[in-house]
């Protein structure tokens, strides 16, 4: 393994981290393993510290490929609470609504989501990443202030319902880069007749790459600790003024 030349690494970000945990993790071992302050790390696609699964990580000028990357089609396998709404469209945030459900019925639910496939227009949540003048949307979001955000144009390729209740449905979705998934339950939702909010969330491909092929950072680490490395013809010193971190 070159981690300095570049690596493609692929893990299975746990419940709780944020993408940014994720990448810290490795970063760290990586500069314990090769005794160098500064590596490259980055990732190529961001989950939400409530999801799990397919998170690629890249090292050195392997980072150059990250848009080629995380422009792969993205697979995930989503539940959705019917019923209430919250204010980020996941469990951050505490619900402020509750709707009645005695009308949905698996019929109502599979005549609804085909009108999400292919090319649609998304408003992403006021609690994400999205620039707004500047700012990170959710920083705006969680003072109690206005947040507008302009609508994206993304493409659903498919929605598979895989469990059903009044309370709670399961799909499995593939799309295009840049959809939020908390965004398609809050849709869902409305066009049910009724507030949706994401309680689980697993990306379960990202291109080719599926989680069976990921490592958890834990088991990554290992692997780092244990697997030989190149390491660098130049010494330590110039390494480290040569190598920039981000």
């Amino acid at each position: 393994m070159n981690y300095l030349e570049g690596e493609i690494l692929f893990l299975d970000k746990p419940y709780g981290w944020t993408s940014f945990d994720v990448v810290k993790r490795i970063r760290g071992e990586l500069s314990r393993k090769l005794k160098c302050k500064k590596i490259k790390v980055g990732h190529a696609g961001t989950l939400d510290p409530l999801a799990t699964g397919v998170m690629i990580v890249c090292t050195g000028k392997a980072t150059k490929q990250i848009d080629n990357l995380q422009a792969g089609v993205k697979e995930y396998v989503a539940t959705i609470a019917l019923g209430a709404t919250t204010p980020s469209f996941d469990l951050e945030t505490e619900i402020d609504a509750n709707y009645p459900t005695e009308h949905i019925t698996i019929q109502l639910v599979e005549q609804t989501l085909p009108q999400f496939l292919g090319t649609i227009s998304q408003i992403p949540p006021a609690y994400s990443a999205c620039k707004v003048n500047g700012e990170r949307a959710y920083q705006i979001a969680r003072r109690g202030d206005q947040v507008n955000i302009k609508p994206k144009t993304l493409v659903i390729d498919t929605i598979e319902l895989l469990k059903y209740s009044q309370q709670e449905i399961t799909l499995r979705i593939v799309c295009s880069k840049g959809t939020y998934i908390r965004a398609l339950a809050r849709d869902i939702g409305i066009a049910l007749g009724t507030g949706a909010h994401l309680t689980a969330l697993r990306r379960t491909r990202v291109g080719q790459i599926t989680d069976k092929e990921c490592l958890s950072p834990s088991e990554m680490a290992t692997l780092i600790k244990e697997k030989p490395v190149e390491m660098p013809q130049a010494d330590n010193n110039q390494m480290q003024k040569t190598k920039p971190s981000i």
